[in-house]
């Protein structure tokens, strides 16, 4: 169920994307609200499905032997049975970060990070060549992250 957000819920929502270790007082501080009227609408944030998690987010450049790796895959069929049984079988996957359906070109984009180039290339054979659908896998390996964020567009 899609929801309608108010202008409260946009800020609360922005200042937990930027640091959602804040207390609830300083949250409320910073929306300008109540501390109860924070709690609430937070709760029902998550209740909702809005906010699905609260995680750590680790910097893959601080830590040695990390490789990111953005593959495009080209199915053979495209059938809506064949892209949500691709989706399943990547979801089962810990190096698979992120994976997003596209229009105009391959009909994946995914983002993975493993420790090192026999990593991928078992997750390559685990997760695509041993899938009969799937057609083409093309990697570009991340040399240099200029920027990242998590946040949502709120708009």
């Amino acid at each position: 169920m899609i929801e309608t957000l108010d202008e409260l819920d946009r800020r609360i929502l922005e200042h937990l994307q930027h640091d959602a270790s804040i207390t609830n007082q300083e949250l409320a501080e910073r929306v300008h609200a109540s501390p109860p009227t924070c709690m609430r609408r937070v709760r029902r944030l998550v209740d909702s499905g809005i906010i699905q998690k609260q995680v750590a987010i680790v910097d893959p450049a601080k830590i040695a032997n990390t490789l990111t790796a953005l593959l495009e895959i080209t199915l053979d069929v495209q059938s809506a049975e064949s892209l949500q049984q691709f989706e399943q079988a990547v979801a089962q996957e810990d190096a698979i970060l992120q994976c997003y359906r596209v229009s105009s070109g391959p009909d994946f984009v995914l983002i993975a990070q493993v420790v090192d180039m026999p990593a991928y290339h078992a997750l390559v054979h685990r997760a695509f060549t041993a899938q009969a659908n799937v057609r083409n896998v093309r990697t570009f390996f991340s040399i240099h992250r200029s920027k990242f964020d998590t946040r949502s567009a709120l708009g």
